[in-house]
């Protein structure tokens, strides 16, 4: 079993259009951008990162907004619902603060014994605030006070025709299975980054999700450093896994491979952080481009990248 893992790093997610993606994570929910920069794979699309005030693994939510593109379908072989951490007693508050603000499909439950308010973003993208201890420092700056602002990823919940493999890949990874809830069973890393509950909701009867706006492109997993990342890698191949080599990403180093229940996971390294380029104070003001993309700029920013008021 890992011992490496710490629990989410980030959460990777499809969009229709970067204005709108921006506003809703800025205003609505009151994230921080944290870093503007470009897709590594298809430069003429932003990739936009919310989080605290520094982007401490476990609290970024990140974005590739393709300009119009078709909405995807929810279903299995997917991540369906990401949470994030509020304090409790807070989702009257922040009910109140979404319906004002035109969100939909808002509605409240609870899972696991925890108050949730869920929801969904501007493509149908399915998000919940849970209300949780947590103790982690909020950004403060988007116009949600720190008595109620998100601290940070609560959970990931996948959904899944079948759960088994993937709850088997969930405890060789250091989760422990601790409780189940209908057709849902709940997995912790003990001691981790606050962000380290992975649901597995086990729907054999849907339909599998077809990917577009609104879909999350894979959930990341959080690792200290790349010593301890290739130790992971190493131990998933020798388990059979199918492991990328390790690709920087600037702002970390990144291993990808598929679950058995068909979604893309990453293992990322909290190293080096996104401060690498930008001072804390000034994250996500400017476009910072791949060394690779560089020479691209001027295109990319004329006839590409529509500017993003903020």
């Amino acid at each position: 079993m890992l011992t490496q893992i710490q629990g989410l790093h980030h959460v990777t997610s499809l969009a229709s259009a970067a204005q709108s993606n921006n506003d809703f994570f800025t205003r609505t929910l009151g994230l921080r951008r944290v870093k503007k920069t470009v897709n590594f794979d298809a430069p003429h699309v932003y990739h936009l990162y919310y989080g605290d005030e520094a982007g401490s693994p476990g609290s970024v939510m990140t974005y590739f907004p393709f300009p119009g593109a078709t909405r995807g379908r929810h279903g299995t072989g997917e991540v369906g619902i990401t949470g994030f951490a509020v304090p409790k007693g807070t989702l009257p508050y922040w009910q109140e603060r979404l319906a004002g603000l035109g969100v939909g499909d808002l509605s409240e439950a609870t899972r696991f014994g925890e108050a949730r308010l869920q929801f969904t973003g501007p493509d149908g993208d399915e998000f919940a605030l849970i209300e949780a201890d947590d103790d982690r420092v909020p950004w403060t700056h988007g116009g949600v006070g720190a008595d109620e602002a998100i601290r940070g990823f609560h959970s990931a919940s996948m959904r899944l025709k079948d759960g088994g493999a993937s709850a088997e890949l969930l405890k060789f990874m250091g989760y422990d299975q601790i409780d189940r809830d209908g057709d849902t069973t709940r997995f912790v890393v003990p001691n981790g980054n606050g962000a380290n509950v992975i649901d597995i909701e086990t729907l054999p009867g849907v339909s599998h999700a077809d990917q577009g706006a609104g879909s999350v492109h894979h959930i990341a997993f959080a690792v200290e450093d790349r010593a301890k990342q290739l130790q992971v890698r190493k131990a998933l191949m020798d388990t059979g896994y199918q492991v990328t080599p390790v690709i920087d990403r600037d702002y970390f180093w990144a291993i990808y491979f598929r679950t058995p229940g068909g979604v893309l996971f990453e293992v990322a390294t909290n190293e080096p952080g996104f401060d690498r380029d930008e001072d804390t104070a000034h994250l996500g003001q400017a476009l910072r481009l791949p060394a690779q993309h560089e020479h691209l700029r001027q295109v990319l920013e004329t006839k590409y990248l529509e500017p993003i008021a903020d």
